[in-house]
């Protein structure tokens, strides 16, 4: 054999390890996501079944999302005396232990306390999946490979909500949950094929260090924005459910997780968003831009047709994940050496939004009715031009 047919043989083999590394790591991306947002078109089903009251059935969101609004933070601190594979692969065992155990609970208060458990995992579970990814992937790819990884956690959060519909439909809501964590204690076997250690990007800042980003205007603008952003995005996706069935008590939890599909448009905005920047000149623009869909989408849920409100989650969608790529991207590319920072401080106003979001709204919905939560869903939306013409102004000065 000649040194380049054996360089050759030798490239091919990087390639497909590298390839099947990248697979492993999406689909547990995917796995982890259902484990995130599967619970959340059937909480009508969880409210009826156990008689819990609307605020008792939309925490099943809350308790899981909360840690991931302090995780990007403070995890750097817990988790950096740990074995990166070691404590991924137990990470994802126990995450797959727990749905198990949330499968065959019956115990409103067991079910909650599994949803929040599973929610100081996950964060963890994410961060050392995308430093795997910056770890294994050669330098000139590792931008697409991210760009891969998002379309996972997106493919994720539809998957895990149409899933858990259809099989709640067919089989009860517990099948789908025993089917996942089965899934995930799979993962746990196959996560043993990854490299053996990655340095997991968790954030370490000093206190100063954080306020110096919260001093720059441009910063504090963009997660005052996005927090308002995710809490109308959460606060919508989370009642929408107890809409649907209050349109139709025979809708099937099927149909409702089908309602979800416009959350898919985000993996095409954010792989053509820097199209979309130039088109509109530069990113505030484009922001502004994404800000009036998300408010043109929120009025058609006023429409109580569901084949409307299918239509208008995709104009919705649409506008979040175009604000969202723009401004995830902007806080990345004004950083520089304060990146790892500015990025843990964008998901934690990011999430600490959503997390209010899943159920702060639910007052106003619950004794104002649909149509007002709407339109104080599209006020909050609106006034976020605020801190986008706030942005601009910080931007060209």
């Amino acid at each position: 054999m000649t040194t380049s047919n054996r360089h050759g043989s030798a490239n091919s083999l990087a390639h497909f390890l590298i390839h099947h590394q990248l697979l492993i790591i999406y689909t547990c991306t995917i796995l982890t996501l259902c484990t995130l947002y599967a619970v959340q078109p059937i909480q009508p089903l969880f409210e009826k079944e156990f008689d819990l009251s609307r605020f008792e059935a939309v925490i099943f969101t809350t308790v899981i999302m909360l840690p991931l609004s302090f995780a990007p933070i403070f995890y750097g601190y817990i988790l950096e005396t740990f074995s990166s594979k070691l404590f991924l692969r137990n990470a994802v065992l126990i995450l797959g232990i727990l749905e198990l155990c949330f499968a065959w609970s019956s115990s409103y208060s067991i079910l909650l306390t599994i949803r929040a458990l599973q929610g100081l995992l996950i964060p963890a579970v994410l961060t050392s999946l995308m430093s795997y990814i910056s770890f294994i992937t050669p330098k000139d790819k590792v931008q697409q490979a991210i760009g891969y990884y998002i379309g996972a956690t997106i493919l994720g959060g539809f998957i895990g909500r149409l899933l858990s519909g259809i099989l709640s439909d067919l089989f009860g809501w517990r099948l789908f949950f025993v089917l996942l964590g089965v899934a995930l204690v799979l993962m746990f076997g196959a996560l043993s094929f990854l490299s053996e250690e990655v340095k997991v990007d968790f954030v370490k800042p000093k206190l100063s260090q954080v306020m110096g980003v919260l001093k720059n205007k441009t910063f504090f603008n963009i997660y005052l924005m996005m927090f308002f952003i995710f809490f109308v995005f959460q606060a919508l996706l989370n009642f929408l459910p107890f809409q649907l069935k209050n349109l139709s008590s025979t809708m099937g939890y099927g149909k409702v997780g089908m309602m979800y599909a416009g959350y898919i448009i985000g993996f095409i905005i954010s792989i053509r968003i820097l199209w979309m920047i130039r088109f509109f000149g530069n990113e505030t623009k484009t922001i502004i831009f994404g800000i009036l869909t998300y408010v043109v989408g929120l009025q058609i849920f006023h429409i109580n047709d569901y084949l409307v409100m299918f239509g208008g989650m995709f104009v919705f969608c649409a506008g979040f994940f175009i604000i969202h790529s723009v401004a995830s991207g902007l806080i990345s590319k004004l950083a520089h050496e304060k990146r790892a920072i500015s990025n843990g401080l964008y998901l934690s106003f990011y999430y600490a939004g959503g997390t209010i979001g899943t159920f702060a709204p639910g007052v106003f919905y619950h004794y104002l009715g649909w149509h007002i939560f709407l339109v104080l869903l599209a006020l909050i939306a609106f006034a976020t031009l605020f801190f986008a013409f706030r942005l601009q102004r910080t931007l060209r000065s």
